[in-house]
């Protein structure tokens, strides 16, 4: 019987502000079959730091964050 713990980003969703939504899935496997689940989410916002972020959701936020959607989230923030 072993026992294995495997933790992936399986889903990364882009809002339609801009922000990205961050599944992270964390897996207790037993023989192949899988026991347990849990998940985890965090955004990342426009213009925010992505030295922490995993290759793919640095790559889609690389790209989806341009200067007009920082700029435009920007914006929303100071007016709300």
């Amino acid at each position: 019987m072993a026992l294995t713990k495997e933790s992936i980003q399986d889903k990364i969703e882009v809002l339609e502000d801009g922000l990205i939504q961050v599944r992270t899935v964390t897996r207790i496997i037993e023989d192949g079959n899988v026991i347990g689940q849990s998940f985890h989410r965090h955004v990342i916002p426009p213009g925010k730091d992505l030295t922490n972020e995993s290759g793919k959701a640095r790559e889609i936020a690389q790209t989806v964050h341009t200067p007009e959607v920082i700029a435009a989230y920007q914006a929303k923030l100071e007016a709300n």
